[in-house]
């Protein structure tokens, strides 16, 4: 009896998983057991084993494409076996001869351009040299995702009109649904068939709109970047951020951190604490004492949190990701230090819990460019969280030491992103200066934690 391959769910705050390969293809004998695919979310990437044994009669959805959770992707089976019961609704069934009438057919174009949110691919013709297309045959390009700028117009002047855009629409290429949301925020474009099902054009078969010149090169978006880019873009448009920058006395931390190499080369302490666990540290006792920036922002309401659920971010080489310590008011900072450590780690390999790396998990984010010598920079806020640190690299500045004594003095900077619907200048200021604080009367010997 054929059974489906289902794409898992990963958490309940995952609800889409891109297939990054294939490892089996269609025709292949399965075992149970057998590693069928990898896939990913936007921070992860996981392999999926067979569950059942037999062929795998049929996949529906291809690399590259992001699927629903629970969706049904392939199904196993005996051959010969008839699995149209498991096909997903994403799957699109072969183009049938339509025998309707013109008036019908002009409705049926706008209803499937609709609802399979399909685009055409521009002619190999000579390219237009002055496009002259009118407001409402544009409009409807859009509505209908419809590439216009090769087509030739039938109006006055080699005007694009609306009868233009319909005509056009009847030729276009089947997406998959990842094509098509990589068409709407790129310059790609569709060939005449793609490599998926029922020549479906899949995210790999999109080409350049614009032919390449001999000194520059198209390079592919992984899926994993894609994501990101989405994210932040979303996170800009949907919110209104500024940032505060500050700096803070090092010198405590800077103490410590001297302090703790030197009992580690002794032996008698094995907690290696660096200063961005200091920093978060720090960061935690200001939240618990301005509760407004531990919070996230609803849209008309604010969620504000008892707990502080710290995220921050580690640089991958699949790129950025924000793993999450729940409760981490709750830690000592040898503590923090380890769970700061461990969950990095988990996330540079790629086999973090999918719960700890939501933007909904952490309340507050830290963001730590000091590492890479950056003097200040402006984070973008992981909604709906209401704002993140960004910690910079530490710089000797000249201060007064007081009776007209001056020095150089380590100073640690300090940017803070807020999101002004929720929070005013005002109190994102104290907020920071309470930060500055907590760094500047840091312990300054281990003994004293």
């Amino acid at each position: 009896m054929a059974k489906p391959v289902i794409m898992p769910r990963l958490g309940q705050s995952v609800e889409s998983c891109i297939i990054a390969q294939w490892i089996k293809k269609k025709g292949d004998e399965i075992v149970k057991g057998d590693i069928l695919l990898s896939y990913e979310t936007d921070k992860a990437s996981f392999d999926l084993e067979a569950e059942d044994e037999g062929i795998l009669l049929e996949v529906f959805f291809q690399d590259g494409d992001e699927v629903p959770v629970l969706s049904n992707i392939g199904v196993i089976g005996n051959p010969g076996e008839q699995y149209d019961e498991f096909l997903p609704d994403a799957a699109v069934p072969e183009k049938k001869t339509d025998q309707s009438g013109p008036e019908e057919t002009e409705t049926k174009v706008k209803e499937s351009a609709d609802k399979d949110d399909r685009i055409i691919h521009p002619s190999q013709g000579e390219p237009v040299r002055e496009l002259r297309i009118s407001p409402r045959a544009r409009k409807l390009a859009e509505k209908l995702g419809v590439y216009y700028k090769s087509i030739k117009g039938t109006g006055p002047d080699g005007r694009i009109v609306e009868n233009d855009i319909e005509a056009a629409a009847l030729n276009r290429p089947r997406l998959t649904p990842t094509a098509a949301g990589i068409i709407k925020e790129t310059l790609l474009v569709p060939p005449g068939s793609g490599t998926g099902i029922g020549e479906r054009v899949t995210g790999k078969d999109l080409v350049s709109a614009t032919p390449e010149s001999d000194d520059t090169e198209i390079v592919k978006l992984s899926n994993i970047r894609k994501l990101i880019a989405r994210g932040m873009f979303n996170s800009l448009q949907n919110s209104a951020q500024l940032t505060h920058h500050t700096s803070a006395d090092a010198r405590f931390i800077l103490s410590l951190r001297e302090e703790i190499k030197r009992k580690i080369k002794e032996g008698s302490i094995i907690e290696n604490i660096t200063l961005n666990d200091m920093v978060c540290f720090a960061v935690i006792k200001a939240l618990r004492k301005n509760p407004y920036a531990n919070a996230h922002f609803l849209g008309d309401s604010i969620r504000l949190f008892k707990r502080v659920h710290l995220g921050f971010a580690v640089d991958t080489e699949r790129g950025l990701i924000v793993p999450v310590i729940k409760n981490a008011d709750s830690l000592s900072l040898p503590e923090l230090s380890v769970q700061l450590k461990d969950l990095a780690g988990k996330a540079k390999a790629g086999n973090i819990d999918p719960e700890l790396i939501s933007s909904e998990a952490a309340s507050f984010t830290v963001s730590n460019l000091g590492a890479y010598g950056v003097e200040m920079f402006t984070p973008v806020i992981n909604l709906p969280q209401t704002a993140i640190l960004g910690v910079n690299t530490i710089i000797s500045r000249p201060t007064d030491m007081g009776n007209g004594v001056f020095g150089f003095v380590p100073y640690i900077g300090l940017s803070l992103t807020y999101d002004h619907r929720a929070i005013d200048g005002g109190p994102a200021s104290v907020f920071l200066g309470t930060i500055k604080k907590e760094i500047e009367t840091f312990p300054s010997s281990y003994s004293q934690l």
